[in-house]
């Protein structure tokens, strides 16, 4: 009960700050309503991890593509008491979701823990089939290096 007060605050802000994240603005052309736009994300439960997502908004559209990027570093600390409150079920937990249409896309961001290796993993996903295809992007952080590597703490 203690984790759930306070991931929900935590999610809820991340959600609600969506674009105050952006970072970046690029154009595809003069001749079409289509950005890619660049957002930086902390991970709420993990402050060491930074990950920067590049998708694409079509302005006058009443749907974004699904394409989506991701990139995510250690940019801080990462300590076995961070590694601890995460959720450790293979399909982890969702730790950042954007509305990509107003038919019920939408671009979600999932942390995965991979007890085995030590290693955070991000996806980037569609909620949506696009062109036969669930569009996904991945990217991981490894433990190795921080304080929270080889702890018995991460091992479930």
């Amino acid at each position: 009960m203690k984790k759930q007060l306070f991931v929900l605050p935590m999610l809820a802000l991340v959600l609600s700050a969506c674009d105050n994240n952006e970072v970046g603005d690029v154009s595809l052309g003069v001749f079409t309503t289509k950005d890619i736009k660049l957002n930086v994300l902390t991970d709420p439960l993990i402050p060491g991890v930074t990950c920067h997502v590049a998708s694409i908004e079509a302005n006058l559209d009443l749907s974004d593509p699904s394409d989506s990027s991701i990139a995510c570093r250690q940019t801080g600390d990462i300590t076995a008491d961070m590694i601890a409150v995460i959720d450790k079920s293979k399909d982890g937990e969702i730790v950042f979701k954007k509305s990509k249409s107003i038919f019920f896309k939408t671009m979600k961001i999932r942390r995965i823990y991979d007890a085995g290796s030590q290693t955070l993993m991000y996806l980037s996903y569609s909620t949506k089939e696009t062109s036969g295809s669930y569009k996904h992007s991945l990217s991981t952080v490894p433990l190795w290096g921080t304080s929270a590597y080889n702890s018995d703490k991460n091992k479930q």
